[in-house]
């Protein structure tokens, strides 16, 4: 197996001793890397404040006239992200200083005299961290990107004007409540405000809780300490402490109970938990961002859900329009969710058939853009041609297909609806005949029905069929 290629990178020597610089100099540069020698700390200062981001390591003497090097050290930590690696030296060592400096941030503690290779594996070493730190940035900002509004499709007026709030808000610590329809997307507006906001290096912590039982609720929230309750073996933060710095999103805060609300309305009022079993207030800070599909101000005044709660969640309120209501980006979202699922599933598939595109338009989507995304999913998974048909579309997603304008577009002049169904139950049974050549019992077996019910549709329709294809 062979050995890593060594990293290059730029070095800063900070030594009041000339010879020590000229070895350090002489030895790093041998070793591939570009050295920069300061005589004193002040110039090491300078030269930090100059060209800090562009220094991947400095090693710097703890003991010198003027600036010592615990300064160029915090100076060296306080520069923008990635700040250089420090490797401190001395001839003074002792413990307080050691842990002083690792504690600033200090890479690693070298005692002289010391040999050149040390020093030169230590600092290859030093450059790996920093090499790993900026690429761990990089990922972490692209995965970040994937939850920001760039990647949300909305072209209609009213996503627009939703994005526009987001932004808007995002950079403030007020409380956001995100109303809508299940599936419209609350949860990916809750982490655009995350990663939009001065938090976005702090946690994202989703609770559902509509789905944790109300026994558990407030231990899973607040924490719990050990012997608190049977099968409590230790202490556990809650999610609120693990969203210490972020941003705490309690999706379906509709379904809380009673006393949970209570509790949750005075952490919001004090920014202080207390763990379940616990006497003592533990400080929190964290944003809330709550969403609901139920309408909450007719929980309030059933009593449902507490009028004071409600008026504390909804600072700030952000409404998602269901998909019937902005028709013009289910286009564009067919489009993304069938390029990234032909992509991953590796399909090859070059498209989407009119007919498909018509009727996936013509659908009303009461579940909203998650019922679409798992419509193309499926269909792209099971597609045997070269584009995607409508063939694998579930017949939920045929109900409103071809049935003519929308309610939107209703005629002025009114329409015979018995009528218009009939033409819609005669069109589909045709089709289904159609593919199934003719063969009664699997043309039922594809509009889901009986075979019984089909023929009383035929029957009922006046459509007559050879009974030569029946099985």
């Amino acid at each position: 197996m062979s050995e890593a290629v060594p990293l290059p990178g730029r070095v800063l020597v900070v030594d009041d001793e000339l010879a020590m610089r000229e070895v350090l100099s002489v030895c790093l540069t041998r070793a591939g890397h570009q050295v920069a020698a300061a005589k004193s700390g002040a110039d090491a200062l300078r030269m930090l404040s100059d060209e800090g981001p562009g220094f991947d390591v400095v090693i710097t003497d703890l003991t010198m006239p003027g600036v010592p090097g615990m300064e160029v050290l915090r100076h060296a930590c306080a520069l923008p992200h990635p700040p250089p690696q420090v490797i401190m030296v001395t001839a003074y060592a002792t413990t307080d200083t050691a842990v002083e400096a690792m504690k600033i941030g200090a890479y690693d503690y070298l005692i002289k005299p010391f040999k050149i290779d040390e020093i030169q594996l230590l600092v290859q070493r030093a450059l790996e961290r920093r090499h790993l730190s900026t690429e761990n940035r990089r990922l972490r900002e692209q995965l970040k990107g994937v939850h920001t509004l760039d990647r949300m499709v909305g072209r209609s007026e009213a996503m627009q004007k939703v994005f526009e709030l987001v932004r808007r808000v995002a950079g403030t610590r007020t409380n956001v409540l995100i109303r809508g329809e299940s599936g419209t997307g609350k949860e990916l507006v809750a982490r655009a405000l995350h990663n939009l906001s001065d938090r976005a290096e702090g946690p994202f912590v989703p609770v559902n809780c509509g789905a944790i039982p109300e026994q558990l609720m407030e231990s899973e929230l607040f924490g719990h300490v050990k012997g608190s309750f049977t099968g409590a073996a230790g202490d556990r933060p809650g999610m609120f402490e693990i969203a210490e710095g972020g941003t705490l999103f309690l999706d379906e805060v509709g379904e809380l109970d009673p006393a949970t609300q209570v509790k949750l309305l005075r952490v919001l009022q004090e920014r202080t938990i207390r763990p379940v079993g616990g006497n003592e207030e533990v400080p929190v800070n964290c944003r809330v961002v709550a969403a609901t599909n139920r309408d909450l101000e007719a929980a309030v005044e059933s009593g449902e859900f507490r009028q004071d709660l409600y008026f504390r969640l909804d600072v700030v309120r952000i409404v998602l329009p269901p998909l019937r209501r902005r028709t013009e980006d289910i286009s564009p979202l067919i489009e993304r969710f069938f390029e990234r699922f032909n992509r991953e599933m590796q399909r090859g598939l070059e498209g989407v058939s009119p007919e498909a595109l018509n009727w996936l338009d013509a659908y009303d989507y009461p579940g909203n853009v998650r019922e679409l995304e798992n419509l193309i999913e499926r269909a792209v998974a099971l597609e045997s041609s070269s584009v995607l048909t409508a063939d694998h579309f579930p017949e939920r997603s045929l109900r409103v297909a071809d049935v003519g304008q929308r309610p939107s577009e209703f005629p002025d002049e009114g329409l015979d609806l018995d009528a218009r169904l009939a033409d819609l139950e005669r069109e589909l049974i045709l089709a289904a005949l159609h593919k199934s050549g003719g063969v009664r019992k699997r043309a039922a077996g594809l509009l889901k029905i009986s075979f019984r019910s089909l023929r009383y549709r035929l029957q009922k329709l006046g459509i007559e069929v050879g009974r030569s294809g029946e099985m």
